[in-house]
């Protein structure tokens, strides 16, 4: 159909070139008819295609119904509120000339007794417990301290020095930093392996 209206478009256009040439308004004329009848080949074709999409799409779909509500549950009876819910479980006693002999009675267990858990069993090396405390220097100790190069080691987010053989190091990592360097970056001696006088005696 297309092709039809492109053809009469041209012829059109063709005679419409060859009447402006002779100044015949005969080819004018049938250039305007031929015009006239691609407009309406072109407006034929399209209600044809409008029919055609119309008929082709479904009808709108039927609103689904709506499910029926569940069945309520029904009320309990009477005699089954007033029914506890749990009965009482009666206890028979015996006669007295049915009680068994005492000693086939089991004796009861004794409680459990909770074991403590030792340092070594927690997981934890003895002596590496807590924050050692402070050394105390002497003023005179403090003097030498200050030209000494001795190499000991710190614990990062401790603020004790320590001699690489104290105890509470355990299994910790260790930094290895002088011990005038370590004074001078606020580290105080520890208490426990007694670094300050270890190394003053040593140098004496």
């Amino acid at each position: 159909m297309l092709y039809i209206v492109l053809v009469l478009v041209l012829a059109a256009l063709g005679l419409l070139v060859t009447a402006l040439i002779t100044a015949s308004s005969l080819w004018a004329w049938v250039s305007i008819g031929l015009s006239v009848l691609a407009g309406l080949i072109l407006v034929a074709d399209w209600l044809r295609r409008r029919r055609r999409s119309t008929a082709s799409t479904p009808a709108a779909a039927e609103p689904e119904a709506e499910p029926a509500p569940a069945d309520e549950p029904e009320p309990a009876s009477a005699e089954a509120v007033e029914k506890p819910a749990e009965e009482e479980q009666t206890v028979l006693i015996p006669a007295a000339g049915d009680l068994g002999d005492p000693a086939d009675t089991p004796e009861p267990d004794p409680a459990p007794v909770e074991a403590v858990e030792t340092p070594a069993e927690a997981g934890e090396e003895p002596g590496t417990e807590g924050e050692p405390g402070e050394e105390e220097t002497p003023a005179a100790d403090l003097a030498v301290l200050a030209d000494l190069e001795d190499e000991v080691v710190v614990v990062d987010e401790h603020p004790r020095y320590h001699l690489r053989t104290c105890i509470w190091l355990g299994s910790r990592d260790t930094i290895p930093i002088g011990v005038g360097e370590a004074r001078q970056l606020g580290f105080t001696p520890c208490d426990r392996c007694s670094p300050d006088a270890t190394l003053v005696a040593a140098h004496r």
